[in-house]
């Protein structure tokens, strides 16, 4: 906690709330840690944090971090941030149980961050399904969609004003869909879902507040779990995490430029794939590979973290490159300029740079940037192009 507290009077004197910049956003679990491949869950945790950096700065400058309740569990897309940059919304899709020590139930409950404020603070915690995952905010800035992970629904949010209210729920499956993450296309007027129970992706249609699941349901992988849609808005690519059983996972391009969309390619990238966005050019994809890293030293699967570079050419996918990160990594993202990329660390408690070369090779980038908690996601805020 004195680490927080010197963090947000480091931020009051650096003038968060006024100073613009563009910002990645890291959202930090402590209730969780891996140890030797067991995840292990932390009697009497340090608080979660949301971590606020500006990476126009160079290197790139923590301005400070906050305690907001967030989760492992899910696909490393429990924050999302406003194309403005004044709020933030960090989802909670476990908590501990109150009265069990050491235990962690389902949680309902999702954060908005006062981004504008000095330093930035939680503004309000607003009800949701029961396990909320992951979340976005479209291109205008006007909705979120929240995945209900222990419920098989979607919650749906208004953001007017620097206000964020609930509109409703839309139905997608059993609770055994075990719907993970959406994610809007870039018009506003569709969005599609991945349902990690039965290896499919549902398609949204919206109309304003409106929000309607379409009989559409697009066959990917292996559990599909993180989603990412290109900036052009005519594809979409899907993680598909499977099993954990050491065999090599994959990644589904679907062709989003005529209905009914549809799966194109799907390339294999290795162990568990997590983490997944797409480059503001449209022309890279970055997703990352647990490679076993997540499991036990001695185990015949067992490798080094690492994340991939994908280049979407001609309707196919085809990986260019790739780079060591942590242990159990978690969220990627780029920069505006498409020439930075970022990794989230869980067990290191920290966030890998990239620098991104045209042809979508990597090199290193600078220092790791410490954190306060285990990176389990990271965002940037999604303009118009």
């Amino acid at each position: 906690m004195r680490h927080l507290l010197t963090a947000a009077a480091a931020a009051i004197a650096l003038g968060v709330g006024a100073a613009r910049g563009e910002l990645l956003l890291s959202a930090n679990d402590n209730k969780v840690m891996l140890e030797n491949g067991v995840v292990r869950t932390l009697r009497e945790p340090a608080p979660d944090t949301l971590t606020i950096i500006d990476i126009a700065a160079n290197p790139p400058v923590i301005r400070t971090e906050i305690a907001v309740p967030t989760s492992i569990v899910g696909p490393p897309l429990s924050v999302a941030i406003t194309p403005d940059e004044r709020l933030a919304l960090v989802t909670a899709n476990q908590r501990p149980d109150p009265t069990d020590a050491g235990k962690l139930v389902p949680g309902t409950t999702m954060a908005v961050v006062d981004l504008t404020a000095n330093p930035p603070r939680i503004a309000a915690t607003l009800q949701t399904g029961a396990g909320p995952a992951g979340v976005s905010i479209n291109r205008a800035g006007t909705m979120a969609l929240v995945a209900h992970r222990a419920e098989g629904t979607v919650g749906i949010y208004r953001i007017a004003n620097g206000q964020v209210t609930a509109a409703g729920k839309v139905d997608i499956g059993p609770v055994a869909s075990e719907v993970s993450h959406v994610a809007f296309a870039p018009d506003g007027r569709h969005a599609l879902v991945t349902r990690y129970g039965d290896h499919s992706v549902n398609v949204l249609q919206i109309d304003g507040d409106r929000v309607v699941k379409l009989d559409r349901e697009i066959t990917t992988g292996v559990r599909p779990y993180g989603l990412a849609i290109t900036p052009d808005g005519r594809h979409a690519v899907v993680a598909n995490v499977g099993r954990g059983t050491g065999d090599a996972d994959t990644v589904s391009l679907i062709d989003l430029t005529q209905p009914p969309f549809r799966v194109v390619d799907t390339v294999s990238v290795g162990q568990t794939p997590e983490g997944i966005q797409v480059s503001p050019d449209n022309r890279l994809v970055a997703v990352t590979v647990m490679n076993g890293s997540n499991k036990p030293g001695n185990s015949p699967f067992h490798g080094p973290g690492l994340v991939k570079v994908l280049k979407i050419e001609n309707g196919r996918l085809s990986v260019v490159s790739e780079g060591r990160v942590g242990t159990w990594s978690q969220g990627a993202a780029f920069s505006a300029d498409g020439r930075m990329l970022y990794v989230g660390n869980m067990s290191e408690k920290d966030i890998s740079v990239f620098r991104v070369a045209e042809d979508g090779k990597l090199s290193e980038g600078g220092p790791r940037i410490r954190l306060t908690g285990g990176s389990v996601a990271l965002r940037v805020a999604e303009r118009a192009r």
